[in-house]
């Protein structure tokens, strides 16, 4: 009984992405604090639901999250759909009901796809994960094509998560990185979000009205969200050439002798020191002093371990 009410709780949210507790109380004849507690549940096994509580508030579930891919073609859903929905005219049954709306709430969970423009194929996928980054750059699209505003949770690269409510205007693609620029309402001003770290998304039901801005208003000169820049400059042996042109470009390297050298403005996070290592002695930091210490530091506990 439990766990049958906790899936239905689960389609109902997918299917009109917001509803009370008091509402589904009612309609599973249960306490709104048993509501609650299977909310709970569900949350626990990484279901996205936002409770807010009060008058306004409600049960909403990310726009981002659906229902993973199943065995059914896109043929295949359309006519078992059609099918349920000629049974569902003639005969009056809860069951019939039921499994239509679940089946139309696994049709909404579309396959991963990639823009293709001309000679041109752009994946906005991640290696890892794909599918996930690309139901959220779905939804951060349509928000900026709709002007409907988004309530995020966002972890920093400190692994701070922040719940606020973004205004998106334009979508950047930077470094094979994408990024939303937005007008946050936490901190009265646009901020520059990296899609990759927004845990989930959903759209709070209201309008905007974009603010009037030129391609210059956006600081497209950003090297990293959160964090601070260092200027560094690094000697290259020739045979990682090809992996660190990969990382920084080959526009940022030059000949030097037998070897290269590199000298630009990188994110100052451990992960520069973790990258350098990673090429086992073959990239080496020239400056800043600073810098240079720390991988020193870094390479000895290596070694100590």
């Amino acid at each position: 009984m439990k766990y049958n009410i906790m899936l239905k709780i689960l389609m109902l949210l997918l299917r009109k992405r917001k509803v009370t507790a008091a509402e589904l109380a009612r309609k599973y004849e249960i306490s709104v604090r048993s509501i609650y507690r299977y909310v709970e549940e569900l949350i626990t096994c990484g279901v996205p639901i936002n409770v807010e509580r009060g008058r306004y508030g409600g049960l909403t579930i990310a726009d981002t999250y659906l229902l993973p891919t199943g065995y059914f073609t896109k043929e295949e859903f359309k006519v078992t759909i059609n099918a349920l929905n000629a049974m569902a005219s003639q005969i009056t049954d809860e069951n019939i009901i039921s499994a239509r709306e679940k089946l139309e709430c696994k049709q909404k969970t579309e396959r991963r796809e990639t823009s293709v423009c001309g000679n041109i194929i752009v994946d906005s996928g991640t290696w890892a994960d794909s599918k996930k980054f690309y139901d959220k750059m779905k939804v951060c699209e349509q928000a900026v094509n709709s002007c409907s505003a988004l309530l995020i949770d966002y972890i920093s690269r400190e692994g701070e998560h922040s719940k606020r409510v973004i205004e998106p205007h334009v979508l950047i693609f930077k470094q094979n990185v994408w990024y939303v620029w937005a007008y946050c309402h936490t901190k009265n001003k646009f901020r520059t979000f990296k899609i990759g770290r927004i845990k989930s998304a959903i759209f709070t039901g209201a309008k905007f009205k974009k603010r009037e801005f030129t391609r210059d208003d956006i600081d497209l000169d950003f090297v990293h969200i959160d964090g601070q820049s260092i200027d560094v400059t690094l000697e290259i042996e020739k045979s990682a050439l090809t992996d660190v042109e990969d990382w920084i470009g080959i526009d940022n390297i030059e000949p030097s002798g037998n070897k290269f050298t590199a000298t630009l403005t990188l994110p100052d996070d451990e992960i520069l020191v973790n990258k350098i290592l990673g090429f086992g002695g073959n990239v080496k930091v020239l400056e800043p002093e600073k810098l240079k210490e720390r991988v020193k530091s870094a390479a000895m506990r290596i070694c100590e371990t």
